[in-house]
């Protein structure tokens, strides 16, 4: 089955590739094992090098790339040169910290020597989606890579063209041949790359659905996994929140990339005695939103990526109104070529319908009305999901005691959920487990070897 790069502004095909059989995908995984095994022993300093280039090059192609990425997934242009600058200082940082977070750490212990070292573990397989397809593959490569291990690439089928500039990036800024593989296979051949003895490791960022299947491959397996999987990231408002600014950020925080983001505020939870001045403040910047093609540098939501996506965001959104929920403004598709949302506003979600459990993968904010704070912070947690949340209060120190009562891997105050190479990101229950990003990201796929020395012989 070919892939297919399919512009979602116009429904047009740009370019189709063919996927792999047997006879390419397996002596690809040797020669990527082969060439890790050669990575593994040169400096720090040389893969730092790499690392370097390949962040000017992501600067001075910022544009090129970026294009790319408006034309492949449909995100505003603004928005895709963004990510390109991220994925270049993700470079920078493990090239300037990664030797740091790869030191040997002394342990006194009843040795006369006694420490933690640090090894590659291999060939991760990194399996990453199409909403940010240039970030989500750098964020796992960059560390990765800076720690000795190769990686093999099974990205998503619709950004076939971003993916092989990736890996022909890597190449052309000095990465050995094998190191940064490029597998343009099928969902059903996945299996077969976690069990080949040339793989050691998987990182999926991807559905709840896509984790549980590879979770039970990688365990058959015995290999190491992180997941990075859904959300439905509550932004808690409560009474005392600086209105002007708390729904400046709830609008950048719902409609980056057209609201496709894991870590997009998703169910936006108010206390009473705002939720009346928070949505008419809300629905009238929502409302101004400038929706159209995502090459105009004055677009602010582009097209949904594919049509089945954009279908499935309108079920959903349909679904809740019947059982309940009230469209505060939009909640249709764009009558136009391509794959448009209008920019909605679910009101009266409740736990009744839909939009309270699921996901909304696209522009539509869910509104739940809380009956206080203390019910406001019950249903934050009332989610399967725990991947990212907020809390909006000019009270900070108020704010970060009821921060640990919020179940997930990241609690932002006062501000936009956001991945940050300094920090480590992932989820705990059905978002998924392990990290990504800072020392520990790092630190997943590493074999942490303990060394213990006799004293007599020290």
């Amino acid at each position: 089955m070919p892939f297919v790069s399919l512009n979602p502004t116009t429904n047009q095909v740009i370019q189709t590739y063919t996927s792999w059989d047997i006879d390419r995908l397996k002596p690809t995984l040797e020669k990527t094992h082969s060439a890790q095994q050669a990575w593994a022993q040169i400096s720090f300093a040389q893969r730092a090098e790499v690392l370097r280039k390949v962040a000017l090059q992501l600067r001075t192609q910022r544009d090129r790339y970026a294009s790319l990425i408006t034309q492949e997934m449909g995100k505003p242009l603004r928005e895709a040169r963004a990510e390109v600058e991220k994925c270049a200082g993700v470079c920078d940082y493990y090239a300037q910290h990664g030797e740091e977070f790869m030191r040997r750490e002394p342990v006194a212990s009843d040795a006369g020597n006694s420490y933690v070292a640090y090894y590659p573990l291999g060939v991760v397989l990194a399996i990453m989606p199409w909403n940010f397809p240039f970030w989500q593959v750098f964020r796992a490569a960059a560390p990765a890579l800076m720690a000795g291990n190769a990686l093999a690439l099974k990205h998503a089928p619709n950004v076939p063209q971003c993916a092989l500039a990736i890996e022909v990036m890597f190449r052309d800024c000095g990465l050995p041949e094998g190191v940064f593989a490029n597998l343009i296979i099928e969902v059903d051949q996945v299996a077969e790359v976690i069990a080949s003895p040339h793989v050691h490791a998987v990182t999926l960022t991807g559905s709840e659905a896509a984790g549980r299947k590879v979770a039970a491959c990688a365990g058959q397996h015995l290999k190491k996994c992180v997941l990075e999987l859904g959300g439905s990231d509550p932004f808690v408002v409560l009474h005392d929140a600086d209105m002007e600014y708390t729904v400046n950020m709830a609008v950048a925080s719902r409609f980056l990339n057209c609201g496709q983001s894991c870590i997009a505020a998703k169910r936006f939870i108010v206390v009473p005695q705002i939720v009346d001045e928070f949505l008419h403040k809300f629905k009238a910047k929502v409302e101004a939103l400038r929706l159209g093609d995502p090459l105009d540098d004055a677009t602010q939501i582009g097209p949904m990526a594919r049509l089945d996506l954009r279908d499935e965001l309108h079920r959903q959104v349909s679904d809740s109104i019947a059982q309940g929920a009230v469209a505060m403004t939009g909640c249709k598709p764009v009558e136009r070529a391509g794959f448009f949302y209008q920019p909605s506003i679910l009101d009266r979600v409740t736990d009744k319908t839909l939009a309270y459990r699921e996901e909304l993968f696209g522009p539509v904010a869910a509104i739940i009305r809380a009956a206080n704070e203390e019910d406001a912070l019950h249903i934050a947690n009332e989610t399967r999901f725990g991947l990212g949340s907020s809390i909006w209060s000019k009270d900070a120190a108020r704010a970060e005691q009821l921060a640990a009562r919020i179940q997930a891997g990241c609690i932002f105050i006062n501000g936009m959920v956001k991945s940050d190479p300094r920090l480590p990101f992932g989820g705990v229950k059905a978002s998924g487990y392990g990290r990504e990003l800072s020392k520990l990201g790092m630190h997943e796929f590493v074999n942490a070897k303990t060394v213990w020395i006799n004293a007599k012989f020290v």
